[in-house]
């Protein structure tokens, strides 16, 4: 086997920025879907971190220092939350009144995912595995 250059770049995720045009009502948006109370009065720009599980961040940042930044949500999903029920986390969503964007798919009988939009218009995708 030959062996790889070596690369300053490390094969670790470490984080997803989520741009956004109102932080605070971003941050009570990713609280409802996520089952989380924060704070609102320490909401601050430019940045708030999700409080996640795991390795990987979530932080929503609202460019409020950089007034050339133009919003345009990608029509792609842009990350994905795992999930255990498929039509359950599907329920839930459609309950929150969010727009489902691509309905479930599955593929084999453990795969599955749909898409949805936050309230900027980024998608994202809700996937088994």
């Amino acid at each position: 086997m030959k062996k790889l250059n070596q690369t300053p770049i490390k094969n670790i995720m470490g984080g997803v920025f989520i741009h956004v045009t109102d932080l605070k009502k971003s941050v009570e948006w990713y609280s409802k879907i996520l089952r989380f109370e924060p704070d609102i009065n320490r909401v601050q720009s430019p940045v708030y971190n999700i409080p996640i599980n795991g390795t990987t961040s979530l932080t929503l940042d609202d460019h409020a220092f950089d007034p050339t930044f133009n919003h345009e949500p990608s029509p792609n999903p842009i990350f994905n939350f795992l999930v255990e029920d498929i039509d359950v986390a599907y329920d839930f969503i459609k309950s929150c009144d969010i727009e489902i964007v691509r309905e479930i798919e599955r593929v084999g009988e453990n795969f599955a995912w749909f898409n949805f939009k936050d309230l900027d218009g980024n998608v994202i995708m809700a996937c088994t595995g």
